[in-house]
């Protein structure tokens, strides 16, 4: 059944009609948002961390990036059925006031444990499953995994683009600057939600027992993988910026000259697995190749910091390794959560994806920073070669994932 908002039958079988490209754009820059106010930190948090009070512990700078995914788990599936009850916007705007309210905090931060106040208050704007619910409304079934994969899409150019240009930040206007700059960017997103997300009315769809949805085989699939994706990625950038300053002897303003190049290209290499994977019905055998590079990047990272000598190119091979796993995995994986649900539960199975995704957060922070204390940086990426293995067993008996239909691939091209 098409969406009330829907256009006429005469546009069900072309491409994405005005009113859907516009809701899916400003939704996913929404999603964008709040994952910026995540990644922005990732690659400076912990060697400007020393400066603050409390700083020099490595567990509770962990703790600091990571209780965002924390407080996020909590909230996601509330969030999202308070979203079913009152509306999306409602609950979303509700969502973005606390993330500033929580950037603000954190740039006010005078020592680390304001800054985890923050954090945490930034997170409990849980926002995921509500925007993803609201994508979901507001397009029709044969255009809905493109809208979700440009979600997943703007996850990964987010954290490509937060490498990037957060040590320019740093330098211009600090880290306080960098919090105040995301809260004031997330109440500028509040006027997207009033004024530009075309509103639809709420879908009631048959109530699905959250069994139908938790026993699903290949969700759980799903679901775990983008918990050890998350975890592993917060655990590595724990340990990645000041071994670049390190080893590379680049300063923290610096770092953008490698993440630069080495971003642009793993977009580039990215591309043609996913497309011929989507286009042949094999993104099974694209996202099992994405999980074993992952794996073999966590390894080599392993192998590199057990070394007496670190050279700093091989920091950045890996360093491209990752980038190009992360990018297949985290384009392609909520698409394909929305395609295998049940049809009456994409928005709850959705919720579990984000709380999933938000606990590896939490976890890779909290855990990235207690390991690099106590065990030293070499235990972070046995921490990522597990989980990641555990993933790749898990991901090499799953079905194989279902093709796009005719007019969904015909409205792709």
């Amino acid at each position: 059944m098409n969406n009330p908002s829907s256009p006429p039958d005469s546009e069900a079988t072309s491409g994405m009609s005005r009113a859907e490209v516009k809701a899916s754009a400003s939704l996913a820059s929404i999603f964008a948002l709040r994952m910026l106010g995540l990644f922005l930190i990732l690659p400076v948090f912990s060697v400007h961390a020393k400066t603050l009070p409390g700083g020099d512990s490595a567990a509770l700078v962990g703790l600091a990036m990571g209780i965002y995914g924390l407080a996020q788990s909590f909230g996601q599936i509330p969030f999202g059925v308070a979203s079913d009850k009152y509306g999306r916007k409602k609950i979303i705007v509700v969502g973005l006031i606390l993330f500033a309210l929580g950037s603000f905090i954190a740039a006010g931060a005078g020592n680390i444990y304001w800054v985890i106040a923050g954090r945490a208050i930034q997170g409990a704007g849980a926002i995921s499953a509500a925007v993803t619910a609201f994508i979901a409304d507001s397009t029709r079934e044969e255009h809905r995994t493109k809208a979700m994969a440009l979600v997943g899409g703007s996850i990964g150019l987010t954290f490509a683009l937060s490498l990037i240009i957060s040590p320019l930040l740093y330098e211009w206007i600090g880290m306080g600057g960098i919090f105040a700059m995301t809260g004031i960017l997330s109440l500028a997103a509040i006027g997207v939600v009033i004024w530009l997300v075309p509103s639809v009315p709420l879908v009631k769809a048959r109530r699905v027992a959250w069994s139908e949805i938790l026993r699903n085989s290949e969700l759980m699939r799903l679901n775990y993988g983008v918990f050890a994706l998350h975890m592993t990625q917060m655990a590595m950038f724990v340990v990645m910026p000041a071994a670049l300053v390190k080893y590379a002897g680049l300063p923290i303003t610096s770092h953008w000259k490698i993440y630069l190049p080495v971003v642009l290209a793993s977009f580039v290499m990215m591309l043609p697995p996913v497309f011929v994977g989507e286009k042949q019905g094999k993104m099974k055998q694209v996202m099992v190749a994405a999980v074993a590079l992952l794996f073999m990047v966590q390894l080599g990272l392993l192998l590199t910091f057990s070394m007496e000598t670190i050279r700093w190119e091989w920091l950045v091979v890996l360093l491209l390794g990752f980038f190009i796993a992360f990018n297949v995995l985290e384009a392609s994986q909520p698409s394909l959560v929305s395609r295998i649900a049940p049809p009456a539960a994409k928005g709850a199975a959705l919720g579990v994806y984000n709380t999933m995704q938000a606990l590896g957060l939490f976890c890779g922070g909290a855990l990235g920073g207690l390991l690099k204390q106590h065990a030293g940086a070499p235990s972070v990426f046995i921490l990522g070669s597990v989980a990641t293995l555990c993933w790749l067993i898990i991901a090499s008996s799953m079905k194989n994932l279902p093709r796009r239909s005719k007019a969904a691939a015909t409205a792709a091209a």
